[in-house]
């Protein structure tokens, strides 16, 4: 009965403050204490009750008495946290501020004429504290210092140290939070007795943090801006002094999690858990403090000193944030294997398979632990070494993998293909990738792709393929991306499976068709990038790739054509008027495509109804990356743009990077018109001669040729000699072949690696808010409010 008084009281304060005119005094405690002394209200319920219209409309009618109700209960906020939250009461009214709060930003930041509101002073607020008006903080640093001091209170959010309860409290000012991380993990040995009503009280408070810091959703993406966050900021400086348990505590917290608990099937049907959603909101929390663009600043140096600490000792001279600052300076391995542990561990979490269906529980924020593992990846060089030097970067692979195939046809999850794409580039770009890719796969994860036998490179192969012969349409700028990442593992691939081999050459078949090459300024682009795949394979790793070199002879036919492609004007007006007539599609695959992994379901379409955000585009892969050459020590050199230009780039404009409609069709990619020299005057772009000649002329065919000119009379002999239809008998032949000697000299390895920009920085920012936009349903934070950093659009 109780509960539904207060819940009465607190819509009669609600329907008062909207209907009241004139402006309540801040001294009227007995008005204000409504909102929060003894309302048993939970964040639910405070959504419910303060509709969306109400607070617009105290926004716009009653400006004064917002903004006493947000001065109150920031006010509130800084007591408790000053007091230490002692009693029930004080715990309750804590509780109370920080859904009202929660409830009421959004609202404040859609309105560009309240934006700076919080970082004003209120004058005259406090009735003794008139004379300290000129040294008054900013509403803002005001209640970011209250969250860290509140996520540091004992017997609150953290367990007291003290002994005795008849012992005085804790004094929250002296009181060292280092000793009080959450979670064992990174810097801290001792992990906490598990508080059911701790974890709850930190989950609120960093809801409402996280709703500070999403100012950055009302406002427009602005790529060339690098205008911080004012709220990240002050959260992430010297200021706040609780900067270094609040990140270790959020870090270990996440990376510590485990889904699975005692492993027994239903668990998670038959008692909730409450750890969950403290871990989504800390990865969230997490990666909104790490949004800091890397392209545009100084490094932190990664050569300190190896001492005793979690931390490098000497503080590198890198960002002012503090959280960026502190995630690039841990090197201890036992560090990184706890985080890579507990990350790779979370990704697999959606993959794992169990004799009783849906009895272990599936988490759903693998899109935010993406993006830490980004972070991580990009901030810490030592970290990402870390990862590659042993097989544990295919726990992440395999995972990455399963992702990618299962949203391929899902356009709401086109951000989720990026940043899997992205971060596989990233690693694609050291050689110790490819050469633990050699692994041979048999975890055997259910994926709609054809059964292979083979390696993790198979894998990679045979998903990358799936993508771009069944992908959904919005996917067509990822595919350089996707054929970088194959070219630069491709030289230490030692063994690709037929299955894989046979994808390579369907995707080489599809991509030299006439009236694809010659459909879009851009598209022959592909063909390069796969004919540089067949020549690192064959100059540095022919031996073992038989499959391969058969498949390559058993496609001959498509080299020849490529060698001998028209260049005449009729025979181009021929090739684009064929397509008009019978549009072939990509996705019709070989023959060979064979029966789907047992247990896999096919990648389904978003459902209808189904909520997305817009991305902003991504740069192109001149743009992503930049060139690096291998030299025969095995060390890197990276090339100057003025003499790297490879084939690739040379030979016509960067491809576009917006997310052009595909339709299924290759050549239904839009040129860049403007651009291209071989515009006509009506400014569409259409192939001309020279254009044709320009990038044919560079075709690097000579390797595949001189293979094919040595290999196809010799297997044609045996089949004659020794009448053979089998081609495993040919197989063996080519297994014992060599070609040394006869193939023109190897040429330099060439690898693209991912470079660090604004523009990248830009699409990570928007991505990761529309994912932390739609993650938060329950209570809705943002939903129907003005942003304007995405569009939100219903599929």
């Amino acid at each position: 009965m109780g509960t539904a008084d207060s819940k009465l009281n607190f819509r009669k304060a609600v329907i008062q403050l909207t209907t009241k005119t004139q402006p309540v005094e801040a001294t009227d405690d007995a008005f204000w204490d409504q909102f929060w002394a003894d309302s048993a209200t939970s964040v639910q319920d405070v959504f419910a009750l303060v509709p969306a219209a109400e607070i617009r409309a105290v926004r716009e009618e009653s400006p004064s008495n917002l903004a006493t109700l947000c001065y109150k209960a920031v006010e509130k906020l800084v007591q408790g946290s000053e007091s230490g939250c002692h009693s029930e009461k004080e715990k309750q009214i804590v509780l109370n501020c920080c859904r009202l709060l929660t409830r009421v930003l959004p609202y404040i930041f859609e309105d560009p004429d309240w934006r700076g509101f919080f970082w004003s002073t209120v004058p005259g607020a406090g009735q003794e504290g008139c004379e300290e008006d000129e040294n008054a903080r900013p509403l803002a640093e005001s209640l970011l210092l209250a969250i860290a001091d509140l996520l540091f209170c004992p017997d609150f959010t953290v367990q007291s140290h003290r002994k005795s309860a008849v012992d005085s409290a804790e004094d929250i000012h002296s009181l060292d939070s280092c000793e009080y991380i959450w979670e064992a993990g990174v810097g801290f040995a001792h992990s906490p007795q598990p508080n059911y009503t701790h974890d709850l009280n930190r989950t609120e408070l960093l809801k409402l943090l996280l709703t500070c810091f999403s100012e950055a959703m009302y406002l427009p993406p602005a790529p060339d801006s690098n205008s911080a966050n004012p709220w990240v900021q002050f959260f992430c400086s010297t200021e706040n002094r609780h900067a270094l348990p609040l990140f270790t505590s959020l870090l270990n917290i996440v990376c510590a999690y485990d889904p699975v608990g005692y492993g027994i099937p239903y668990n998670h049907l038959l008692f909730s858990d409450y750890r969950e959603p403290l871990v989504e909101e800390a990865a969230q929390v997490l990666i909104v403090t790490l949004d800091y663009d890397s392209a545009t600043s100084t490094s932190p140096t990664l050569d300190g000193t190896t001492t005793g600490t979690a931390m490098d000792d000497a503080d590198p001279p890198g960002p002012e944030n503090l959280f960026v600052n502190y995630l690039s300076r841990i090197h201890r391995e036992e560090d990184f294997q706890f985080i890579l542990k507990g990350v790779a561990r979370l990704l697999s979490n959606p993959l794992l398979q169990t004799y009783l269906p849906n009895s272990a529980k599936k988490i759903q924020f693998h899109q935010e632990l993406l993006v830490l593992f980004w972070k991580l990846c990009d901030f810490n060089k030592k970290f990402l070494f870390f990862v590659l030097k042993s097989s544990d970067v295919l726990d992440i692979l395999v995972p990455i993998l399963f992702f990618l195939n299962d949203a391929r046809a899902d356009q709401s999850r086109v951000g989720l293909m990026h940043i899997g794409v992205f971060i596989l580039l990233l690693l694609s770009g050291e050689r110790n990738f490819g050469v633990r890719l050699n692994k041979p796969y048999s975890v055997r994860v259910p994926m709609d792709i054809p059964v292979f036998t083979g390696t993790h490179a198979d894998l990679l192969i045979v998903v990358f393929h799936k993508i771009i012969t069944s992908g959904h349409q919005r996917l067509q700028p990822l595919f350089d991306c996707l054929l970088t990442i194959i070219v630069n593992v491709s030289p230490y691939l030692k063994s690709l499976s037929m299955v894989a081999a046979n994808k390579l050459l369907h995707l080489l078949e599809a991509f030299s068709t006439t009236w694809f090459l010659f459909s879009a300024v851009q598209n022959h682009h592909l063909v390069f990038f796969l004919l540089e795949v067949f020549n690192n394979i064959i100059q540095y790793q022919f031996d073992g790739n038989s499959n391969l070199v058969y498949a390559i002879i058993r496609k001959r036919s498509v080299f020849h054509q490529l060698a001998n492609l028209p260049t005449d004007v009729p025979s181009i007006h021929k090739a684009l008027q064929r397509r008009r007539r019978t549009p072939e599609t990509l996705s019709r695959t070989n023959s060979q495509e064979g029966v789907s992994m047992e247990g896999s379901c096919p990648a389904a379409p978003a459902e209808p109804g189904t909520l997305k955000t817009s991305l902003v585009a991504t740069p192109g892969i001149d743009k992503l990356t930049e060139k690096s050459q291998v030299s025969e020590d095995g060390t890197m050199k990276s090339l100057e743009p003025e003499s790297s230009r490879s084939l690739v780039e040379n030979s016509s404009p960067a491809r576009k990077s917006k997310e052009e409609s595909w339709n299924g069709e290759p050549g239904q990619a839009c040129a860049e018109q403007q651009q291209s020299p071989t515009a006509s005057a009506g400014g569409q772009w259409s192939p001309t001669p020279d254009w044709v000649l320009s990038w044919k002329s560079k075709l690097p065919l000579q390797t595949i040729m001189r293979l094919l000119q040595v290999l196809v009379p010799q297997v044609e002999k045996i089949c004659i000699d020794k009448g053979l239809t089998d081609e495993s008998e040919i197989l063996k032949f080519l297994q014992h072949g060599t070609l040394v000697g006869l193939l023109p000299v190897p040429h330099p390895i060439l690898i693209r690696k991912y470079q660090a920009n604004s523009g990248t920085a830009m699409w990570f920012r928007t991505y990761m808010w529309g994912v932390i936009y739609l993650r938060n349903v329950d209570p809705p934070v943002w939903y129907d409010t003005d942003v304007k950093l995405f569009e939100i659009q219903r599929v």
